[in-house]
């Protein structure tokens, strides 16, 4: 997964100026709920903008004002176009992200006609922070994490899909290869990452927060999936999502009925941000035989959907 010619940061300057080009951000939000709505595709953009990942691309921690900032953001983006507390909260999110280095616009997904609103950073100054969209359609509930775009194969695409049949979910997609910076990128294990401050106001929203990875088959032979809550309390949610996973036919490994080797994320720094909160947390980690082949990803997709419609 090396760089195109260019790199990295010429890669996410295409990307915001195409996206600025046309009114929008984020492929799939268009200008707005009118007849001059554009609608692009929005998995075009994920894929644009993880596609080329690399452990060699710059990548910072914010400091602790930007982490501030990030958790009003996240805060003003939940809260949403209420007028009542002070003023449009929309406008306030995107004045708190765009002091971040991300770029907002808002319109319609074109794959569900929703509105929506979409936030990607730019990548400037080592800000590779990624990207952020909400449905607007219905009030905030989950939030959809996906820490290793590229490096988990395919869990941008799964965590795309699982947003689009969510309405009112909230998408979070890393921007830096997990191993850029030594390490420091991994934002699944590391709590001063500005992925790390959005996911936790999320949840400290009231959020469901479920988290997506992946693993080779050969990694654990024996599952298909493995459903795990980190080192937070088990909770109804992730019992209802193995559930529904074994009654697809998949193996699914229980991480508080038996060990599932080291795909129970107990080191995860959102969940052990959820275990300190007493929040519920789910982490999902998917095999390769699912996250290559669409059929069963779909049907996978819209089981979760179905649990996190009903939780």
């Amino acid at each position: 997964m090396g760089e195109q010619a260019g790199g990295v940061g010429a890669r996410r300057r295409t990307v915001l100026a195409a996206a600025t080009a046309v009114g929008l951000l984020g492929g799939g939000c268009g200008p707005g709920p009118s007849s001059a709505a554009t609608e692009l595709d929005l998995a075009g953009l994920v894929d644009e903008l993880t596609g080329s990942l690399s452990a060699n691309e710059p990548y910072r921690d914010p400091d602790s004002a930007e982490r501030r900032t990030a958790a009003r953001a996240a805060r003003a983006l939940v809260a949403g176009g209420d007028k009542t507390a002070g003023g449009d909260k929309t406008a306030e999110a995107d004045r708190l992200f765009a002091d971040l280095g991300f770029q907002a616009r808002h319109g319609v997904d074109s794959a569900t006609g929703r509105e929506c609103s979409s936030y990607l950073a730019g990548g400037s100054d080592s800000r590779t922070w990624g990207a952020v969209l909400v449905d607007r359609s219905a009030t905030p509930r989950t939030v959809i994490e996906v820490p290793h775009p590229g490096f988990d194969i395919n869990t941008e695409k799964i965590g795309l899909a699982l947003h689009r049949r969510v309405p009112g979910s909230v998408l979070l997609v890393a921007g830096a290869h997990r191993q850029a910076a030594a390490g420091a990128a991994d934002v699944a294990h590391n709590n001063r990452s500005l992925f790390h401050s959005l996911a936790v106001t999320f949840a400290e929203a009231g959020l469901d927060e479920i988290q997506l990875h992946g693993f080779a088959d050969r990694n654990l032979p024996s599952s298909d999936v493995v459903v795990s809550t980190g080192s937070a309390p088990t909770n109804r949610l992730a019992r209802r999502i193995a559930d529904s996973l074994s009654e697809l036919g998949l193996r699914t490994c229980r991480s508080w009925v038996r060990r599932c080797g080291q795909l129970e994320g107990r080191t995860n720094e959102q969940g052990r941000a959820a275990a300190e909160a007493g929040r519920g947390f789910v982490h999902l980690e998917l095999n390769w035989s699912i996250r290559s082949d669409s059929a069963t990803g779909d049907r996978v997709v819209a089981a979760l959907a179905e649990r996190l419609a009903e939780d």
